[in-house]
């Protein structure tokens, strides 16, 4: 097939250090080549990859110190894209509803997934104006705010089998991966690892809009033996970032759509300690690839458990569950199924 993916330009493709979306449309676009298909990636000029790359920009915009405006760019790409629109057999998009009034007036089929969170008020009329559009949902959680949206499937994000490989040690510290923000429950993970005698090694990005909180709330709890803040990290480190560790910590505070480092953790074998919002109950089996706990105190008894989980049986569930070969296969399943119905 003839696929454009459609990628936002905050990151690279793959990120070079935090990002979630641009790492799953990596991990998508390079599966898919290597499946034999021809694909077009539009992203940002830095990105790496074995399909065409067409881009508006030289560099992703949020590395770039001399972008003031990172909707032109994005502007830009959609013309390019759709202006092509003929070449392309499916043009799968993960920008959220920026495409949607052009895919509306376009012959070529445009599959939107939704990667972020759908419980904002705000967008409920946009997406009710688009509602006949084809979408599909990173879990079957994340699609509860709008049920009557024109779901045609769910694909859970997946990461290349052989991209990281699981430790044998059971690890001395407790680990975090992420952004710095309210939702992600940086400090309940900070009461969990010292409420567990644990060290707590924090690998995490701290945004703009986060600035305030991280400095104002979380900076004050880094102040403590156990507790170590590193800063963002690359796909490079986190093998030995998570691999090492006795279990990720996950206590989100709000419809998590996905959790990409919860896969991140299983492909190291690490168990992930979880709370029950959003995706987790469809992505963690207790007993097998982490535990589900619900609050700081059953983590805390959560923590002495890990230690006797089977990491081994830990990574045969991301094996059988979360790679990108399952992935791209599920998409083209849908791809096929579009292109059929023009």
């Amino acid at each position: 097939m003839r696929i454009a993916q459609l990628s936002p330009l905050y990151e690279s493709v793959p990120p070079k250090y935090y990002g979630g979306t641009e790492r799953v449309v990596s991990y998508l676009t390079e599966e898919l080549v290597r499946m034999g298909h021809e694909v077009t990636l539009f992203a940002s000029g830095d990105s790496v990859t074995s399909a065409r790359l067409v881009s508006p920009c030289l560099r992703a915009t949020r590395l770039d110190q001399d972008c003031r405006d990172e909707m032109v760019h994005h502007i830009l790409m959609l013309e390019q894209a759709y202006r092509d629109a003929e070449q392309f057999d499916i043009i799968h998009s993960h920008m959220d509803y920026f495409p949607l009034p052009l895919a509306r007036r376009c012959p070529t089929p445009t599959l939107t997934t939704l990667h972020g969170r759908l419980d904002l008020p705000e967008i409920d009329p946009m997406y009710r104006e688009f509602r006949e559009m084809p979408f599909v949902s990173i879990s079957d959680a994340q699609r509860e705010p709008l049920p009557w949206l024109n779901w045609t499937g769910t694909v859970h994000h997946g990461i290349p089998r052989d991209l990281y490989r699981p430790s044998a040690d059971t690890g001395d510290y407790l680990a975090f991966l992420g952004r710095i923000a309210p939702e992600k429950g940086i400090e309940d993970a900070i009461s969990i690892a010292k409420r567990s005698s644990m060290a707590l090694k924090i690998a995490a990005k701290v945004s703009k809009a986060d600035l305030s909180y991280y400095q104002e709330t979380v900076r004050p709890l880094l102040d403590h033996p156990l507790v170590e803040f590193i800063g963002e990290i690359g796909e490079a480190e986190k093998n030995e970032f998570l691999g090492r560790a006795r279990a990720l910590l996950f206590p989100v505070d709000w419809p998590e759509p996905f959790g990409i480092v919860m896969v991140e953790a299983m492909a190291c074998g690490t168990p992930v300690i979880a709370y029950p919002r959003g995706s987790v109950l469809e992505v963690i089996t207790p007993g097998i690839n982490g535990l589900i706990v619900d609050g700081v105190d059953e983590a805390v008894n959560a923590v002495k458990k890990t230690a006797g989980m089977d990491r081994a049986r830990c990574r045969r569930a991301f094996e059988e569950r979360f790679t990108a070969t399952r992935m791209a296969q599920e998409y083209l399943t849908l791809y096929q199924r579009l292109e059929q119905s023009r």
